[in-house]
């Protein structure tokens, strides 16, 4: 099979579910960022801890947690897997949350999309307990930046 074929479709061009069953478990993991543009001033509230709805990163990493646990029952294809680890870091910038979230597992498929998941989550978090003082954020970048596992080897996103 070559890389740009649809694993996804069957022969006759419907949606399923790619069969892992043959495969045997590995240790997989995935690394995704992205981030949340905003205002100088809803910046140093988040780090200051005076955002009205409470400690913003602290309620976000707990919702990417939960975001990649649940990360099938929200995109239909995905496997159900029986997630070892996430931890989600975040940087804050003058005008800019960047998050990173890590996702570990022993399982026959990868982790990649409960990583971008999880960093998605949390980016709309960060906008939701902000968004009454600042609502022109804007979240961008989302981006699979490490995967390892894998009958397809690793991967490492190019940061230029």
């Amino acid at each position: 099979m070559s890389d740009l074929e649809f694993t996804h479709l069957d022969p006759r061009g419907r949606a399923r579910m790619v069969d892992v069953t043959p495969k045997e478990p590995t240790h997989r993991r995935a690394v995704a960022r992205c981030k949340v543009f905003m205002q100088p001033e809803t910046t140093a509230a988040i780090a200051n801890r005076e955002v009205k709805k409470g400690d913003v990163l602290s309620v976000a990493r707990v919702a990417a947690i939960q975001a990649a646990k649940r990360t099938s029952d929200m995109i239909p294809l995905c496997h159900p897997l029986l997630i070892g680890a996430v931890s989600v870091n975040f940087e804050i910038g003058d005008d800019y949350v960047s998050i990173e979230a890590h996702v570990d597992c022993v399982e026959r498929t990868g982790v990649e999309m409960e990583a971008l998941h999880a960093c998605s989550v949390a980016a709309l978090t960060v906008y939701d307990m902000c968004k009454s003082a600042d609502r022109g954020m804007t979240i961008g970048e989302l981006a699979l930046w490490e995967k390892t596992g894998g009958k397809s080897g690793p991967y490492r996103r190019d940061a230029t």
